[in-house]
């Protein structure tokens, strides 16, 4: 079986959480998207379709795939498999004769012969699809598709309840060790025997589970409430931890409700986050609060590539993109989109609900960064303090992203930001 995850032009609308990464690198649950295609099409040989400013970054990632190039799509009947979409965790229908995996009214996943991958590039995808869909027999596909960066937020509780059982087989489980203390089924408890959990910690398994990965690290004084999720080598310090998940080498202490740290980032201190998607690389300086609800109870709505986007929802916080930081007591309100690469300074008040990427927020007013090489700098240094290294992959896309979201700097210049402005 072959597969190739294909990245579509909805991935725009997944700003900024995708700015720096493709679509099926995202967390929700316990594992990425593309964690779960692996485990939903098994002993499958992948390959990826990406935006041309991340193949090399993907190439940096993930050395064992197929990266754009289409020339191996042409050589036999291929499933392509939309990014975006969240893949149900039984197991998929043979897949075998040439159909189209309908999630609502998008393309989940398709099964096409080679005949008709010739000149199947990222560019000509989109048409491509829609040709599929007029000839192909459509089926039902399951899952979800996942539209907007809240999308992954609303999933997550569901989704990390029905990834237990891919650690239970695991068969690593240990026995809660002694001082913790154990509200609900145990059975609904995951610990890693690789982590490490001390004393006067609480697991609240009554309304999902709690899943601890390998080599986590939960200091005392911490309470985890079920549905969540301790990624590899993160450590919870003293947080109040409810319905979230963080993935791998985070740092969290405060309380943390409905949320997802995508990984490698920091918020070690007090303050609360809540119905919110965190990038990488990404500190959060200790104080720092995010809104997630109107005081008049009031849907919120986003600002989602220039477009106003009304959520249907009650509660959202924010959705911030990687290498951004906030200093000490910065007030993040209801709805907030903050780009890569921003640094945000407090005011005494709520900060703009849209800050675009490579900007500060200095004195209550939204400045353009052309600081290259100290913005460098500092990633190199975060990422080496994780063992990892800022290569010409990373620097190449950054350099492009601050090129492509160049308009929408100009735009905050240009009309002052008062379209940002809170009032």
């Amino acid at each position: 079986m072959r597969v190739c995850v294909f990245e579509d032009p909805g991935v725009q609308s997944l700003e900024p959480l995708t700015l720096t990464r493709p679509a099926f690198t995202l967390r929700c649950g316990a594992f990425t998207l593309f964690e779960r295609f692996q485990s939903y099409f098994r002993s499958a040989e992948f390959g990826v379709l990406v935006r041309p400013t991340l193949t090399d970054l993907c190439k940096h990632l993930f050395p064992t795939l197929v990266v754009d190039d289409s020339r191996w799509l042409q050589k036999d009947t291929t499933i392509l498999v939309n990014g975006r979409w969240l893949a149900p965790s039984q197991a998929p229908p043979p897949l075998t004769s040439p159909q189209v995996g309908m999630a609502g009214d998008q393309v989940a996943y398709a099964v096409v012969p080679s005949d008709r991958l010739t000149n199947c590039t990222w560019h000509a995808l989109p048409e491509s699809l829609d040709r599929w869909k007029q000839e192909l027999r459509q089926t039902q596909a399951g899952g979800s598709m996942i539209d907007y960066p809240w999308d992954l937020v609303e999933r997550n509780g569901e989704t990390i309840a029905t990834d237990l059982d891919a650690f239970r087989s695991r068969n690593e489980t240990r026995s809660p060790p002694q001082g913790m203390a154990v509200l609900g089924q145990r059975d609904q408890l995951h610990v890693d025997a690789s982590a490490t959990i001390e004393p006067f910690v609480a697991a609240d398994t009554s309304q999902g589970p709690v899943i601890i990965d390998r080599e986590a690290v939960v200091r005392a004084f911490s309470r985890l409430e079920g549905p969540c999720y301790v990624g590899p080598g993160s450590w919870l310090v003293g947080c109040n931890f409810r319905g979230s998940s963080i993935g791998p080498l985070c740092r969290v202490g405060g309380e943390v409700e409905a949320s997802i740290i995508h990984g490698h980032s920091n918020k070690y201190h007090d303050g609360f986050l809540g119905h919110s998607y965190i990038g990488e690389w990404v500190n959060l300086a200790a104080g720092t609060q995010t809104s997630d609800l109107r005081n008049d109870y009031s849907e919120v709505s986003l600002t989602i590539q220039g477009q106003k986007v009304d959520t249907r929802l009650t509660k959202v916080g924010s959705f911030i993109g990687d290498h951004t930081k906030t200093a000490l007591c910065t007030l993040l309100n209801t709805g907030t989109v903050v780009g890569a690469f921003c640094n945000l300074l407090p005011s005494g008040r709520l900060l703009p609900r849209v800050i675009p990427s490579f900007c500060r927020y200095h004195h209550g007013q939204i400045l353009p960064r052309s600081d290259w090489r100290e913005m460098l700098t500092t990633a190199a240094k975060v990422m080496s303090r994780r063992g990892l290294e800022l290569t010409t992959a990373h620097t190449d896309l950054f350099i492009a992203l601050y090129d492509q979201t160049a308009d929408q700097r100009k735009q905050v210049l240009r009309e002052g930001g008062r379209i940002y402005k809170v009032m």
